[in-house]
């Protein structure tokens, strides 16, 4: 089983609100409610924010829409909880025999302690984030990488993930996939992808069961 961080096992969506938000004041936007930021979600994230900035973006933009994010995000980070029910249910994944790694989409750098610092490592076989310094693309490419440093059949593999990106990352990969709607996309988008949709990890773990 492959678990996504941010939405999934991090219940971190009041931070990330107000880390766009961050953004929108940066470029003199008004903010966003947690509505509008899950009509705009998209990957990459580039076209996101060009949809809520309403501007194209250059690179230095990016670069600076990246960095106000990420500060903001960075600085609310201790006040984000695990999601409901995390450590039972990772337990109980351990306890069946399946296999645990976590891929996410945020700097690698940043993610491995914080994994630490909540006592979830030991769950998991292998952790891996963003190697760049700037965030915001595809999950596919990295979820192919993930499964072959681990020398997994993708077939045999569950990406549990909360956005429409995970799914797409799991077909290109022919991997399985389970999406929550507890983070940045909405029920109806996440069901489009074709992929069964819980509210919750602890949901997730019964469908496979």
């Amino acid at each position: 089983m492959v678990w996504d961080w941010n939405g999934t096992l991090l219940n971190d969506n009041h931070a990330v609100l107000a880390a766009v938000n961050e953004v929108c004041a940066g470029f003199g936007r008004p903010g966003l409610n947690w509505s509008d930021w899950q009509a705009a979600y998209a990957r990459p994230m580039r076209v996101s924010y060009e949809q809520i900035l309403q501007r194209s973006l250059d690179e230095e933009e990016w670069a600076r829409v990246d960095k106000l994010y990420h500060e903001r995000y960075d600085a609310l980070l201790h006040t984000c909880e695990l999601a409901s029910g995390t450590l039972d249910v990772l337990r109980a994944c351990a306890d069946s025999g399946r296999t645990q790694s976590l891929l996410s989409m945020w700097f690698h750098g940043r993610l491995t302690p914080t994994i630490e610092q909540y006592g979830l490592t030991t769950y998991f076989t292998r952790v891996d984030g963003l190697a760049g310094d700037v965030g915001g693309g595809s999950k596919a490419e990295s979820l192919v990488r993930h499964l072959e440093a681990q020398q997994l059949d993708p077939a045999s593999v569950v990406l549990i993930g909360d956005v429409v990106d995970d799914g797409l990352a799991a077909q290109a990969a022919g991997t399985q996939c389970v999406l929550v709607s507890t983070g940045a996309m909405t029920s109806e988008a996440l069901l489009a992808t074709g992929a069964p949709v819980t509210n919750s990890i602890a949901e997730a773990l019964r469908l496979l069961d």
